[in-house]
């Protein structure tokens, strides 16, 4: 397993983060395949379904069987037991939706990346003061590129991941990046539904890979 400082390069070198939860473990699972498939190498799923560990565990041991390289962490934590719970699947990462303390210092003890979410100047500091390196900005269609524009630069140590609204679109891409995001975010703007209820795992690979190159055509790796 990655350490912490490896897992926020890694996902700063692809940029573009998926995540999704879906009840069927077995359509989970698919879906994670085809972003592997398209070449993602780090999947968030989340936990906003009562089958998430249940579900989170089998993909788990799917990652550690047929798909090497994978990275595959666990967002919407908002519990120190939920942190654990989930650190003893097998999550390389955790994502949250706030900033919790006890949280944060379950995940500091596993030597594990912590991606607490924040929406204000105030919030990205205590964020900050918790140890964070990389910090989730959400919802993005709220709060829009020109925020990243105004507040990175009072923030140098820290790296801005936004989610909510992020389009696989260059125009907003180019937005995004512009504004000084280090990543993006994507869910049912990428795994849509018409893919799943379609079946078309296929045609989410190739959105997937379409996805990947578009962002790091905008912003290649490294920079």
């Amino acid at each position: 397993m990655p350490d912490k400082h490896q897992t926020a390069a890694f996902l700063l070198q692809q940029k573009l983060l998926p995540l999704f939860y879906q009840d069927s473990v077995e359509i989970s699972g698919r879906i994670l395949k085809a972003l592997y498939a398209g070449g993602l190498r780090a999947v968030e799923y989340t936990n906003r379904g009562e089958h998430a560990r249940r579900n989170f565990s089998g993909l788990r041991k799917l990652v550690d069987a047929e798909l090497p390289g994978m990275l595959l962490g666990i967002g919407t934590i908002k519990s120190a037991s939920d942190a654990h719970q989930f650190i003893g699947e097998g999550a390389d990462f955790i994502v949250c939706p706030t900033i919790d303390s006890s949280v944060a210092e379950t995940v500091a003890d596993a030597k594990l990346l912590w991606v607490p979410g924040t929406m204000t100047p105030t919030e990205i500091s205590m964020a900050e003061t918790h140890g964070a390196t990389l910090v989730k900005v959400f919802p993005g269609n709220v709060l829009t590129p020109a925020f990243i524009s105004s507040v990175k630069e009072l923030f140098p140590g820290l790296s801005f991941l936004v989610t909510g609204g992020v389009e696989p679109e260059e125009k907003n891409l180019t937005a995004w990046f512009g504004s000084g995001v280090a990543a993006v975010g994507m869910g049912s703007m990428l795994i849509k539904k018409s893919y799943i209820e379609n079946n078309d795992y296929d045609g989410l690979s190739v959105a997937a890979g379409n996805a990947l190159r578009l962002v790091q055509s905008i912003v290649p790796p490294g920079r």
